[in-house]
């Protein structure tokens, strides 16, 4: 159970915000910071990002009135002390873990969650959305975006900020400005939100300006113009320019966004505007926490961990246990760095990842050839193509999950031209902890389609060292998926260089039957699965995919009329991937083997199937070790009954009749 002091176990709802002296909510507010560590040392979990809006999460539900008021978080990471003021602190232990509360908001999990999100940027849109629809039926309940600073790095924002300025509607923007994203923010929104941060005195003197004339009695229509006009004229002194208020949204701040007196005061001053209205709050990333303060960076998103050090629990392990396999991401990173020695024209991005995707290691090696273009996934895919188009040889390393925010700009800013930009795919297939908008199940789905696109994907070091280098001397464009997870060790073939369109052979056997062919990530279950069904008496070969695209089809074919049965395993959505394009090819071609295709179905986003480790979701959909094991011997066992169940038609139809 989450440990909770006296007033936090009293909060059943925001109601009961309201009630609470000004010191009983600063006592509130040490508590939730005590519970948010305590669970997140425990079950892991975003960190910094929710100590740092605390105070900003109690002042919102002790203006506002959830569920009729909606509170859009954008990312929705921070959002754990929300979740606790709003009903959910008894279930609070559950948290990330399967069955049990989202890390992110959720609007079968609670009415108090008004927009499912996951990503970054669109939280501005969604509240905008809310807010007219509410219009549109009547309602004059109010709709508050809480966006950070990095997620203003995305363009989605801008374009739903220029929108309600021009629809007028009292959306209320809060911006946690905490100068940071996960990688500290970048650019010139970045700067531009500092310049505004040191310009607070037009704020200080407005307040209290409004306070004097509203002591003033009897203060007439025209007095009140006057001071409308007088309050333009010092802003204009004091804000040569204002982003915001050229957009048509009325700016209040920058404003102590850990003092709970002020944030209320505000909030309840920009609630009774009627117009769009961006309320500046700057708050401190991991606030309370020291370690957290100190690197919010590596506290952004941590698994367990000692409150007492900072550090995570797993002891060392003694010097005769075999050291663990370098991750996925360890192996790009370095592969990258070596890449880049050989061939200056190598350059790498990413959009706000810098340390998840490993990147840090190559802009300390190559600063000049390194970019970090914030949470602008789309503007990072058009970047390189321009990149590309000058005979650069950029590498664009981005979540699978995020890359679908940049579809368009991959079909038409890159393939279309057959740029030589290289997508490295990180956290693709299944990601533990973050539930289902952080599955990186759609990229081969994505790509595959794409005329002049290659998609390799590695299952160990070794491979993906050689498809980077491969994809790096291509003309055309290339993706290279690999998951959040630890590279096996070299297993049969895997050493072989790569031979355009074919994958490779791990095991093979003379008399065997049946073939088990996999994707990248699935070698280690593959290859175990493998294992279990030799011990029980089932002999497999076990193919090597490596090319998802493209692929020698005469090779695939001639694969597909040695076996009786082929079963295809992957780590992505079923419709549209490699499993399904290979089934419908011994369709058309009349092959020999009958398939079978083992990956996620449309029921892959239900949170049992999506929560916990990856190794949990492997096998609540049947890809692990025993889930494939049991597919492939039950794909042989009906093969065998419908090849029996042939030969007695046939026997039968073969018998002379008396």
């Amino acid at each position: 159970m989450v440990k909770v002091s006296r007033i936090l176990s009293q909060i059943e709802g925001p109601a009961d915000l309201k009630k609470l002296s000004p010191r009983e909510l600063e006592t509130l507010a040490r508590e939730i910071r005590q519970a948010i560590v305590s669970s997140v040392a425990r079950n892991g979990g975003h960190l910094a990002s929710n100590l740092g809006v605390v105070e900003l999460s109690i002042a919102l539900h002790r203006v506002f009135d959830s569920p009729s008021d909606k509170i859009v978080w954008d990312v929705g990471h921070q959002c754990y002390a929300h979740k606790m003021l709003t009903g959910r602190l008894a279930s609070f232990d559950t948290l990330r873990q399967a069955g049990g509360l989202s890390g992110f908001p959720k609007r079968e999990e609670s009415p108090h969650d008004a927009f499912n999100t996951g990503h970054a940027s669109t939280s501005i849109s969604a509240a905008l959305g809310i807010l007219a629809a509410q219009r549109l039926g009547g309602s004059r309940g109010r709709a508050i975006a809480v966006i950070g600073d990095g997620a203003l790095t995305g363009g989605l924002a801008y374009e739903a900020l220029s929108h309600a300025g021009h629809l007028r509607l009292p959306l209320i923007v809060i911006l946690n400005d905490n100068k940071m994203s996960i990688s500290p923010n970048v650019g010139a929104i970045s700067k531009y939100l500092s310049r505004l941060s040191m310009k607070a005195k037009y704020q200080t003197f407005r307040r209290n300006f409004d306070a004097m004339a509203q002591r003033i009695p009897f203060v007439g229509d025209v007095f009140f113009d006057f001071v409308v006009r007088l309050k333009r004229a010092v802003k204009a002194v004091f804000y040569i320019d204002n982003f915001f208020v050229d957009l048509g949204f009325e700016y209040v701040g920058p404003i102590d966004g850990h003092n709970l007196g002020l944030l209320t005061r505000v909030l309840k001053d920009v609630s009774q505007l009627g117009r769009p209205v961006v309320v500046h709050a700057v708050t401190r990333k991991g606030k309370g926490y020291a370690f957290a303060e100190g690197d919010p960076g590596s506290y952004h998103g941590v698994g367990t961990f000692s409150i007492e050090d900072g550090l995570g629990g797993t002891a060392v392990p003694p010097p005769t246990v075999e050291p663990a396999r370098p991750a996925f991401t360890c192996a790009f990173a370095s592969a990258l760095v070596a890449a880049a020695g050989r061939d200056r024209r190598v350059v790498a991005i990413t959009a706000a990842m810098e340390k998840g995707t490993g990147l840090s290691l190559f802009r300390n090696a190559y600063p000049s050839r390194f970019f970090d273009v914030g949470i602008a996934e789309a503007h990072a895919v058009t970047f390189a193509a321009g990149l590309a188009a000058q005979g650069q040889r950029p590498v664009v390393a981005i979540y699978s999950t995020f890359i679908q925010r940049a579809v368009d700009q991959i079909i038409h800013d890159v393939a279309l031209q057959s740029l030589p930009v290289v997508f490295a795919l990180d956290r693709a297939g299944f990601v533990e902890g973050d539930g289902e908008t952080h599955q990186g199940l759609f990229d081969v789905s994505i790509f595959r389609p794409i005329p002049n696109m290659t998609v390799l994907a590695p299952a160990g070091e070794n491979e993906l060292r050689m498809m980077l280098d491969y994809a790096l001397c291509l003309d055309g464009p290339a993706a290279i998926r690999y998951p959040k997870a630890q590279c096996p060790p070299e297993l049969g073939q895997m050493s072989l260089p790569l031979e355009h369109g074919r994958g490779v052979w791990l095991k093979r056997e003379a008399e065997s039957r049946v073939c088990l062919a996999f994707s990248g990530g699935l070698c280690r279950q593959a290859f175990e699965a493998a294992g279990l069904l030799a011990d029980a008496g089932l002999n497999i070969d076990l193919y090597n995919i490596r090319f998802l695209k493209p692929v020698d089809e005469d090779y695939l074919e001639n694969l597909l009329n040695s076996y009786d049965v082929v079963v295809f395993a992957e780590e992505g959505i079923r419709a549209g991937g490699f499993g399904e394009y290979a089934a419908a090819l011994a369709r058309e071609r009349g092959c020999r083997a009958s398939t079978l295709v083992l990956a996620a179905t449309d029921g892959y986003a239900k949170r049992g199937n999506s929560s916990g480790t990856r190794a949990d979701i492997l096998r609540n959909l049947g890809l692990d070790v025993r889930g494939i094991a049991q597919a492939v011997r039950g794909a042989m066992e009906h093969y065998l009954l419908f090849e029996r169940a042939e030969l007695l038609a046939f026997a039968s139809s073969t018998i002379p009749r008396k």
